[in-house]
């Protein structure tokens, strides 16, 4: 039986890739809904690219939402030099959707679904957290009603600050009522998603792939590459990892931790502190992703987008 899944993101380039493969045939998740948050652009950009990014996966019927257009406290944070102005640049996506978003607001779609479920529904949490701190502080019976929360965010070290990364510095207010609120939690950082790089050499297995998807994969990564050709072999894969982890958990390495929220610091705000040894003596929330099989992540998500539905 598929798992039921929602997935709440900021749609980037690595957001569509995520989508993508939680709607190929590889995928055991079945998609309730996808809920758009201001991030990496503003909401109304993210949900365009949700739209554009589910026509191409051949999801006519999975509900679309917007949701929140800032975070809870702070200004508006964006990354357009990483994703560009649109979000999604270097596609060549439709730019305006025929496929409509609901009319209801994300934060009351993340509530109506959870409420009529019987805790069977998991989050994938791959932008800033603001939509699902809402609708705990709106709704707090939906918070024994998540199976399970898999957010792409944190790590040992930032990519936004030296000690912030960017979908926990976006909102780390938010950040903190989540990790807090006792879901089940399982933690993708920059620790483990920057072990999944689109080197040379897969980039050129996916370009040998001739569908629709993985070409424009190939161009969002050819895009999207450019933020990283600096530091790293290539770009990092970081929103995938959550679903993949939901599709195929063994191929990572995990490890029960405490992880809290910094939101006073001057220099460590959005910070996520990651007290693995017990030092703090305070109960572990979340498990945190150490390690994963790249070479296994790489494999499924070309089988992914050679086999979409």
């Amino acid at each position: 039986m598929d798992k039921r899944v929602m997935i709440d993101c900021d749609p980037g380039h690595d957001d569509a890739m995520a989508i993508l493969l939680a709607a190929s045939n590889v995928s055991n998740l079945s998609i309730e809904a996808i809920t758009t948050v201001a991030g990496n652009v503003g909401v109304d950009k993210n949900t365009i690219n949700a739209l554009r990014v589910c026509e191409l996966a051949g999801l006519d019927d999975t509900l679309v939402a917007k949701g929140a257009d800032r975070p809870l406290v702070r200004d508006s944070l964006e990354a357009a030099h990483v994703h560009g102005d649109s979000g999604l640049d270097g596609t060549s996506l439709p730019e305006s959707p025929v496929k409509q978003a609901d009319g209801a607001h994300a934060v009351d779609i993340l509530i109506d679904k959870l409420m009529a479920s019987e805790g069977d529904i998991s989050i994938a949490a791959i932008g800033p957290l603001t939509n699902i701190a809402l609708a705990m502080r709106k709704k707090p019976e939906i918070i024994p009603r998540i199976n399970e929360i898999t957010m792409m965010g944190g790590g040992t070290y930032g990519n936004r600050t030296p000690a912030a990364e960017f979908n926990i510095y976006a909102d780390a207010e938010a950040a903190k009522v989540v990790f807090e609120s006792g879901v089940p939690m399982t933690m993708f950082g920059l620790d483990v998603t920057h072990q999944v790089l689109a080197t040379d050499e897969r980039m050129k297995q996916l370009a040998a792939i001739n569908t629709p998807e993985a070409a424009a994969v190939t161009d969002m990564l050819r895009f999207y590459s450019g933020a990283y050709k600096e530091k790293f072999s290539g770009a990092a894969l970081h929103d995938p990892c959550p679903v993949a982890y939901l599709i195929e958990p063994a191929m990572f390495q995990l490890e029960k931790v405490r992880a809290d929220v910094e939101i006073k610091g001057e220099f460590t705000y959005g910070m996520t502190v990651i007290d693995a040894e017990g030092q703090s003596s305070r109960t572990p929330n979340v498990q945190f992703a150490r390690e994963i099989d790249s070479n296994r992540f790489w494999q499924l998500f070309l089988q992914a987008l050679s086999e979409m539905r």
